[in-house]
């Protein structure tokens, strides 16, 4: 397989899936994922169709083993296995996604969109709380910085100073909603 940009960015995540039944590099299905997001496809079958539609261009850039690409299906089973933090991290290191002096940045806590799984009377499956992340907005170019996890016992409020601590750049201004101007939260600093 060729060794472009894209697919190094992501050689070094570990991966999760099952030794089992594995065709294809994870750095491989990540790298057409990336691509097919960029490229406008929202939802996995938008993605199969891009893959479909310029197979014989990926193929001759990947140069993939035995000259076959991942399935959707295949990129998505990776995804479901994938740190999120982590890969947010190889894309924030790919692009050089640095805040400069003088720009903003915005900050915000959420609660990732189908993290929280209800606790059910079935033994065998564990429940877990909601996944809470604090994303950082660069403000004049648009783009956004690596999201920091919250640990699970705790909020975006007392999350707020460690992320500021991490990107602490000289210049750089910070903007932030009512909940993280609480008295408490600026006592850190």
């Amino acid at each position: 397989m060729s060794q472009l940009a894209i697919v190094e960015a992501f050689a070094d995540l570990p991966d999760t899936r099952r030794k089992a039944g594995q065709r294809h590099h994870q750095a491989l299905c990540l790298a057409l994922f990336t691509l097919a997001v960029a490229a406008g496809n929202r939802g996995f079958l938008a993605i199969g169709d891009w893959l479909s539609a310029h197979h014989s261009q990926l193929v001759a850039l990947f140069q993939p083993p035995l000259g076959r690409l991942p399935s959707y299906s295949t990129i998505r089973r990776t995804l479901l296995r994938l740190e999120y933090q982590a890969y947010s991290g190889c894309l924030s290191r790919f692009f050089g996604i640095q805040p400069k002096p003088g720009e903003t940045i915005a900050t915000d806590g959420k609660v990732l969109r189908g993290s929280y799984e209800c606790p059910t009377q079935d033994p065998t499956v564990d429940s877990h709380p909601a996944i809470m992340l604090v994303t950082a907005y660069i403000v004049e170019r648009g783009l956004i910085l690596e999201p920091y996890e919250v640990a699970s016992k705790t909020n975006e409020i007392t999350a707020l100073p460690v992320l500021i601590q991490k990107m602490a750049v000289k210049g750089v201004v910070f903007a932030f909603d009512a909940i993280s101007t609480q008295k408490n939260c600026s006592d850190h600093h």
